[in-house]
């Protein structure tokens, strides 16, 4: 059969699929912010609704939020402009979920999953659901493996398993998106998943452009919610990047997830917490915000097959600060965290990793010993250089008064070239290894 008929036919059982025998029908009562009222239809959460204005235009699709007495709360997904009391309520009795399938690869989807690119619809396999569970914690495959990221300071220093999820900690503007294209372009993993969360509009092509560039495209699925789209749809945007890793993971691929960025995720629900009633607690952020984000970064990781998701969760430090609620509840879940500073991305260091307050929590049980000898010695030097530093800058350092000293001023040049490298470059894994033997680390 022709495959125009077969996708004609897949698409006709999914409309009847999602017809009610019945169709139930509502009313709007109250719109207030974010958040419509409305009286029915009988409807749960998660399930979605089409809101008919008052005019006559295209029904605005939202999702059940919540619920208040007899009445259920509403957050649409696009304006709501055309709304008044007594507006119809339909409802869809569908979940979420997204389409899926192998042709995604250098595709660019919005928030919902659908194509924002202009290449046509999606040749879909299959849906997956967003709010999956995350695999049994024990029959999860133990990390055993290294993954090839293309960066030599992580690669040699920091080194990342195959399901590892790990943090990067930064602010704005000194790398994030730059250091995710890196990876993107020279990681050994079979399929990128990137999902730009409260991106800028302008920032989001300069990054498949520039940073990922048509390399990285080819074997990549862009998801992307800008900042001027609705709570919800920020919201759901790493939720259909996830669901999509786990596809690809089910088919045996190991998975590179890199999500930029977590905070933004957090911002979105905090919208909706605060918006539905949730009382506010630590800089407002609600509870909902702290039971959503594990469920979300758990579901990373190995599973009970040959397939892998790592993930990288960019958390944005506000005011350059790596303690806020997010970022340490983030700290906790994850298996390790990469610290970009300012400092350094201002002297022209990139990347800007300080390396002393970075960790990778499986490391150790990854690489052999003479790796772990290595990467220990590396930090040792610098941080005795580090620790010396301000005597060494105004010149009260006297050569000789101390051998692990001068060691760390003879050595420091050499480091400080390791730990760079430049956009353009990417470094495999037994180069950044071989590079690290190479270093005077030992005193």
């Amino acid at each position: 059969m022709h495959i125009a008929v077969i996708e004609s036919l897949s698409r006709h059982k999914r409309a009847v699929d999602e017809m009610s025998a019945v169709r139930v029908n509502g009313r709007v009562t109250r719109v207030v912010g974010l958040v419509m009222e409305g009286l029915g239809p009988g409807s749960s959460v998660g399930e979605f609704c089409h809101v008919f204005p008052k005019d006559g235009g295209e029904p605005i699709q939202c999702e059940v939020v919540g619920f208040s007495d007899d009445k259920i709360l509403l957050m649409p997904l696009g304006e709501v402009r055309g709304i008044g009391p007594g507006s119809r309520i339909v409802a869809k009795r569908v979940s979420a979920s997204v389409r899926v399938g192998r042709k995604l690869l250098g595709r660019t989807l919005d928030g919902l999953g659908v194509p924002m690119d202009g290449l046509g619809p999606l040749d879909a396999e299959k849906e997956y659901p967003l709010y999956s569970s995350p695999p049994n914690p024990l029959t999860r495959k133990r990390i055993e493996s290294p993954l090839n990221v293309g960066i030599r300071a992580i690669n040699g220093l920091l080194t990342v398993g195959k399901g590892q999820r790990i943090g990067i900690f930064a602010g704005s503007g000194v790398g994030k998106s730059v250091l995710m294209g890196m990876m993107a372009r020279n990681t050994e993993a079979d399929i990128n998943v990137i999902c730009l969360v409260g991106e800028r509009g302008r920032e989001v092509k300069e990054f498949i452009e520039k940073d990922l560039g048509s390399e990285g495209l080819k074997r990549s699925v862009i998801v992307v919610a800008t900042s001027d789209q609705p709570p919800l749809i920020r919201m759901r945007a790493p939720l259909v990047a996830t669901a999509i890793a786990e596809f690809f993971r089910d088919q045996g691929r190991d998975v590179l997830l890199m999500m930029d960025s977590i905070s933004r995720f957090c911002m979105a629900q905090r919208e909706i917490g605060l918006a539905i009633g949730e009382p506010p607690a630590t800089k407002g952020y609600p509870p909902s915000v702290f039971a959503h984000l594990p469920r979300l970064l758990e579901r990373a990781g190995t599973s009970p097959g040959n397939g892998s998701i790592t993930g990288f969760y960019t958390i944005l430090a506000e005011g350059d600060d790596v303690n806020d609620p997010v970022a340490d509840a983030a700290r906790a879940i994850l298996d390790g965290h990469i610290v970009l500073t300012r400092e350094l991305a201002s002297q022209g260091h990139y990347p800007a990793i300080d390396i002393l307050s970075s960790i990778s929590r499986v490391m150790n049980d990854i690489v052999h010993s003479e790796h772990r000898k290595a990467a220990m010695g590396f930090k040792s030097v610098l941080s005795t250089y580090r620790k010396a530093y301000d005597l060494i800058s105004i010149g009260a350092y006297k050569e000789g008064s101390d051998p692990r000293v001068d060691h760390a001023i003879k050595s420091i040049d050499r480091i400080t070239s390791y730990l760079r490298q430049d956009i353009s470059e990417g470094v495999g894994y037994d180069d950044s290894l071989q590079a690290l033997f190479g270093l005077p680390v030992a005193v």
